[in-house]
């Protein structure tokens, strides 16, 4: 086992009114701190979903950790060839390489705390996602950047039925 050491050395403190939002409804996404921010620690978002809607598709992380906490709401969780159903202080961490996606239970909102350690430069992964989702580049275009940001796209049959 190794341990990480993060390399800052100052709180970090993000207040909600000053984080950056990408996304709109049925699927926002409130950037609160990346890894740049807290020495490696840790990349930290929250994820807001409505009726239903996907919070990403089956990926797995190469190197890092991925932990959702539910705020509130009802969402499902693929984790490895499972999917389980999580509810409001309900906790899942999903290890390295382990095949995971998420996304609000049918006709449910979730509001999730997501947190990835060690930590990878993701604010921009999610305003690579909101391009796509605005058509100003195509979705294949993620499969260009999966490695720079650990998030690795795969099929998951467990996740496609119950989606």
């Amino acid at each position: 086992m190794s341990l990480i050491l993060p390399d800052f050395d100052e709180s970090v403190i993000v207040r909600s009114a000053e984080a950056e939002v990408v996304g709109r409804a049925p699927t926002t996404i409130r950037m609160l701190a990346d890894s740049g921010s807290t020495g490696g620690a840790l990349s930290t978002q929250r994820v807001t979903l409505t009726g239903g809607a996907d919070g990403a598709r089956p990926h797995h992380h190469a190197r890092s950790a991925e932990m959702f906490y539910m705020l509130d709401g009802t969402a499902e969780v693929l984790s490895g060839g499972q999917v389980v159903t999580v509810e409001r202080g309900d906790l899942v961490v999903v290890p390295p390489g382990l095949p995971h996606a998420f996304g609000a239970a049918p006709g449910h909102d979730a509001d999730i705390l997501v947190v990835i350690t060690p930590g990878v430069e993701r604010f921009e992964y999610f305003r690579h996602l909101e391009r796509i989702a605005l058509g100003k580049v195509p979705p294949e275009s993620l499969l260009e950047v999966q490695g720079l940001y650990d998030t690795h796209f795969l099929e998951s049959a467990a996740w496609e039925e119950r989606r």
